[in-house]
């Protein structure tokens, strides 16, 4: 399977398996859960799960991990990648980033351990390093490539030009690009518009990734796309007056085209040309149900209600 396959699609994000963020060891409850959610993304449709090595401690990758010793043939029905790059409570800092050779070498072993599998279909550089020398990097993917441990390379959190720095040291395109995308999170989608504009001010989206992705055949894959339920499950009393008429828009679509809002929202994330392949992180197998119409959603979604959901969502009109 290549994940570079053209259309957008959804992708199941482990963040949520494995119990705590403590030290705490997991158990037979997590692997269990584990097991019922890979289970419910198969139902809709899910094929590639992400991961990262600092979900729950490492324990989100072992949980799923003993889900793959456990199920013969479920390692060749699925796509599987992970992230390395950020290090927490280490030498004394809450967070430090690190893509150095060494230690992308080290955590893609560790990740390789933990999932009990020989190889990621594509390993992601979580955050840019402002210390990364490109150079490291190629050589330690280049490695990892040559001994069959990762198959594709992509990045996440990353713009255009942090992107085409990298790729002019690799021998391996950047497939995928990982970034917080969603109808709340919307910088994104602002950048493209707010061009000589002053309120493009309050946005910091990096203009120009999008295309680049776009021109470039990089996977766009939006974290966050659920929006953590804010439009889907919140409560109205906490919701601001532009929240409030976006949830109620998302159940008025909803109805009219026999689904959920949950798939009319991520529907219109892939709406957009870029192909966005949402991510979702719900460990609620009714909610991940909930999410199965989507892309159907999307293609049947028309403009103009493409340009009310995000009108609703700013809570006012676009220039």
């Amino acid at each position: 399977m290549n994940i570079t396959n053209g259309r957008g699609r959804l992708v199941y994000g482990c963040m949520g398996l494995g119990g705590p963020w403590d030290g705490t060891s997991y158990g037979a409850a997590e692997i269990d859960q584990a097991a019922a959610v890979i289970d419910a993304a198969q139902n809709v449709g899910i094929e590639l799960f992400d991961h990262a090595d600092i979900y729950r401690s490492g324990k989100s990758e072992a949980v799923f991990g003993e889900v793959l010793a456990r199920s013969q043939g479920l390692r060749e029905k699925i796509q599987l990648q992970s992230k390395c790059g950020i290090r927490l409570g280490e030498r004394g800092l809450d967070t430090h980033y690190d893509l150095s050779r060494e230690a992308i070498l080290e955590r893609v072993n560790q990740s390789l351990k933990r999932l009990q599998t020989d190889y990621l279909d594509v390993l992601l550089l979580h955050r840019p390093d402002p210390l990364m020398d490109p150079r490291e990097v190629a050589d330690a993917v280049g490695q990892l490539m040559s001994e069959g441990k990762v198959r594709q390379l992509g990045v996440s959190n990353m713009s255009a030009a942090q992107i085409e720095y990298l790729q002019h040291q690799l021998e391996a395109p950047i497939v995928a690009n990982q970034l917080e995308m969603s109808l709340l999170r919307r910088d994104w989608l602002e950048s493209t518009v707010l061009v000589n504009h002053a309120e493009g001010l309050e946005y910091s989206f990096p203009h120009g990734t999008l295309e680049h992705c776009m021109a470039k055949g990089i996977e766009l894959q939006a974290y966050g796309s659920l929006a953590q339920g804010r439009y889907t499950g919140a409560r109205s009393a906490d919701l601001s007056p532009a929240e409030s008429a976006t949830a109620g828009m998302l159940e008025k679509l909803a109805g009219e085209k026999g689904t959920t809002p949950e798939s009319v929202l991520l529907g219109w994330l892939m709406k957009h040309p870029a192909k966005i392949s949402p991510v979702i992180g719900t460990t609620n197998g009714k909610r991940i149900k909930a999410c199965a119409d989507a892309a159907s959603v999307a293609a049947a979604m028309s403009r103009a209600e493409w340009y009310g959901l995000w009108v609703a969502a700013r809570g006012s009109n676009i220039p």
